[in-house]
């Protein structure tokens, strides 16, 4: 028996099987339907990666984030020509700020019409070219896996991994083939920064007075995080991780090393002792995470910066040095070199004091303006309590991300999953969703607004066609868009604009989808809710009204930003 006809999509979706490429987000379209067909239907003797069809692309892309931020492996989306490669401009924008890898395929039309008025042509590849790592078109069946192999290359990215976009006309798609897949053609690794400069830095730290660490997005990987904590097991330092860096240090480090985190507005205990080191050492720090114009205003701080990119230089962010490789290698060879450093008297007595400022921090100083109301600092000391450290916990931007972002505590990298480059509204619930596939023997948590939720809010009957095990808590404040609100009446003498939309019942809603819902009609019945919330098998969703009158104190020390 002859062998089977194989085309366009048999030879992309074998590029993909030879990446280790295994889960596959999108929805379909004329102009892209055989490589549909080829991962949904292979042939006998075919493997195919998972297909998950959700119903909006921009949320495949989400998820598609959240799955290569945890795996570190591409995540993998496709979408059809037109509107549905349109859709996916947010996230791949999103994924090349945060330092994603994502690999994009959108239809197109065939290629005699890609140059005329025709229904759905549209230039993808430059749309997408200001905001990912690649972006192109392929011209020639034969090139198929050629081009894919090169965007997955660029989308891990040696310096900053981010998104590559390829643009398929569906005449490749459906154009016989009988060329192979290349094989998985693997980045080269790079080494740990230059020894001298190594040695240069482990003198800067024994002679400085109060060294700290600022962690951030490119630092929080396995590897570099292990070598972090084998370098505190032996010298203790302080360190102050970005939003994106969560989770860098250990419950058995926290108590000598962790000094807050920072992002956004500067008046938290890690902005303070920043101001206070003699010796900033970022670590896979990212300007994108937080501006240096907001932690080193003054200009007057010593930066060395660790890290796989060279650094963007700007009049708040010049590293006296830059040790450029890979960040595990260069502080395990650091570390040998600080053998004996300890923290003056002085230095100690300092991080004390901030130490038990962030303490005091995690405790509500003001009563809820309704009995109905929870104060932010309880919902999160009652999630602190349900959640494990084998959990995901996915948070959505607004207001209650700030609250979160300062106060809830992980112990394990990417496990808090935050966007701080392009503070994407929407991701909350799509990045639980893809936490729940990749590590499906713990619950997936979002935290969203009510504003944000509903960005991404159709794909809660994707999560229960799935079956998927998430939680997702809703901070209702009556239908507001607060983390806008808030900074208008600080910067509009109390006044505001363009923040109230139509409220939509949460509880109907999520049950209209075959969720679970469930509301916390008063603060006493909090623990109670959520208790029952994450014994339930499958999605649930909680509706939990709260107080945000005192969100302006947020940004009390500066002025309010965007």
């Amino acid at each position: 028996m002859p062998d089977a006809q194989r085309y366009g999509a048999d030879l992309l979706v074998d590029t993909l099987n030879n990446n280790d490429i295994d889960l596959v987000f999108g929805i379909p379209g004329a102009k892209i339907d055989r490589l549909f067909e080829r991962l949904e239907h292979p042939l006998a003797g075919q493997t195919s990666p998972r297909l998950v069809v959700v119903r909006h692309e921009q949320n495949a892309i989400f998820m598609a984030q959240a799955f290569a931020r945890i795996t570190g492996k591409p995540g993998a989306v496709i979408a059809t020509s037109g509107p549905g490669v349109g859709n996916l401009a947010t996230g791949l924008m999103t994924a090349s700020a945060e330092g994603d890898p994502i690999l994009a395929i959108g239809g197109q039309v065939p290629r005699k019409d890609l140059y005329r008025l025709t229904h759905q042509s549209t230039p993808s590849t430059e749309i997408f070219k200001p905001i990912t790592n690649y972006s192109a078109e392929i011209q020639d069946p034969n090139n198929i896996s050629e081009i894919v192999s090169n965007a997955i290359v660029a989308a891990k990215g040696g310096p900053k991994p981010g998104a590559a976009f390829v643009s398929m006309p569906q005449d490749v798609d459906d154009a016989p083939i009988d060329t192979q897949a290349i094989p998985a053609v693997h980045a080269p690794k790079m080494g740990a920064a230059s020894l001298t400069d190594i040695d240069w830095l482990a003198d800067q730290i024994k002679a400085a007075k109060l060294p700290v660490l600022l962690v951030g997005q490119r630092g929080s990987d396995d590897e570099t995080t292990h070598a972090l904590h084998e370098l505190l097991e032996q010298t203790t330092l302080p360190v102050v991780e970005t939003f994106q860096g969560a989770g860098v240090l250990s419950r058995e480090l926290e108590k000598a090393s962790f000094f807050g985190r920072i992002g956004l507005f500067r008046n938290q205990v890690g902005d303070r002792l920043l101001a206070d080191s003699d010796l900033v050492i970022t670590i896979g720090y990212d300007p994108i995470e937080y501006e240096p114009r907001n932690w080193n205003a003054e200009k007057n701080l010593r930066i060395v910066a660790l890290d796989t990119a060279a650094a963007q230089i700007d009049n708040n962010f010049a590293p006296e040095r830059q040790l450029i490789g890979n960040i595990a290698d260069t502080m395990h060879a650091l570390q040998s070199r600080i053998i004996g450093y300890e923290l003056p008297n002085a230095s100690l007595d300092t991080l004390a004091s901030y130490k038990q400022e962030l303490i005091e921090a995690d405790e509500p100083n003001y009563t809820p303006a309704a009995p109905n109301l929870n104060h932010p600092l309880n919902i999160i000391k009652s999630l602190q309590a349900h959640v494990t450290d084998d959990m995901t916990v996915a948070t959505d931007i607004g207001s209650h991300y700030i609250w979160m972002a300062r106060h809830f505590k992980s112990y394990v990298p990417r496990h808090f999953l935050i966007s701080n480059g392009m503070q994407t509204l929407g991701v909350g619930l799509p990045w639980a969703m893809a936490a729940a596939m990749v590590r499906p023997n713990a619950k997936a948590v979002s935290v969203s607004g009510d504003g944000g939720f509903y960005f991404s809010a159709q794909e809660l009957s994707t999560a229960v066609e799935l079956g998927l095990n998430t939680v997702s808590l809703v901070w209702n404040d009556n239908a507001n868009y607060d983390m806008v609100k808030f900074q208008e009446e600080k910067k509009y003498e109390g006044q505001s604009a363009g923040v109230k939309f139509a409220p939509i019942d949460l509880v109907k809603f999520s049950e209209s989808m075959g969720a679970k819902g469930l509301r916390v009609e008063s603060p006493d019945q909090l623990d109670a809710v959520l208790d029952e919330a994450f014994a339930t098998e499958g999605p649930v969703v909680v509706d939990i009204p709260v107080d945000y009158s005192h969100n302006y104190e947020l940004a009390e020390l500066v002025e309010s930003e965007g």
